[in-house]
């Protein structure tokens, strides 16, 4: 049924605390949790990233290890709404989608569509009925890049995250590790 669920966007930049953030937001909820990861690994300083973030949620080279309150990790690097649907619709579920610009750079290299997969998105939105955390990176913040690809990624991350805002019941700023609330 729309509008039983919850969703909170926590925006930042490189570095900014956001995911930090975001996990301990998901784990004060009860029940299960899920993690949508996006990230795809092509090389080993992303595999090093992707590392930290598995280790924060106790996962290790073995799978899952036990951990109060563990984390059930889908990959999701492209079919996020179809995931989001999946996994977002129980009551009591928190879904923890790190992040929306990696989805972006997924679909952009994909030469996706980007406008109905964000459309997808949003409706996947309107299904929910868990607790629903979504991280996206702030980037457009600094000088306008100067080649077409990156303004038209800077673009489609800035319409993005407006979209999943106006959506959003909450949506959370941080930067040096300092949540400013946005919304509401």
């Amino acid at each position: 049924m729309p509008g039983q669920g919850m969703i909170t966007l926590v925006l930042g930049g490189a570095r900014s605390g956001k995911s930090v953030y975001a996990e301990t937001l998901a784990l004060s909820r009860p029940g299960p949790r899920y993690y949508l990861a996006t990230a795809e690994v092509y090389d080993s300083e992303m595999a090093e990233r992707v590392r930290v973030h598995q280790q924060r949620r106790g996962v290790g080279v073995g799978g899952p290890i036990p951990v109060a309150g563990g984390w059930i990790t889908v990959e999701a690097p492209l079919d996020l709404a179809g995931a989001l649907r999946r996994h977002g619709a129980a009551p009591g579920v928190t879904v923890l989608v790190d992040c929306l610009t990696l989805w972006l750079s997924n679909l952009m290299a994909g030469e996706r569509d980007i406008d109905a997969e964000t459309a997808g998105l949003l409706a996947a939105c309107d299904g929910l009925g868990g607790f629903v955390i979504f991280v996206a990176s702030e980037v457009g913040l600094g000088i306008v890049p100067d080649n077409a690809l990156a303004r038209a990624f800077r673009d489609h991350a800035g319409r993005l995250n407006q979209a999943v805002a106006a959506r959003a019941d909450r949506v959370v700023f941080v930067a040096a590790g300092l949540p400013l609330t946005l919304k509401p």
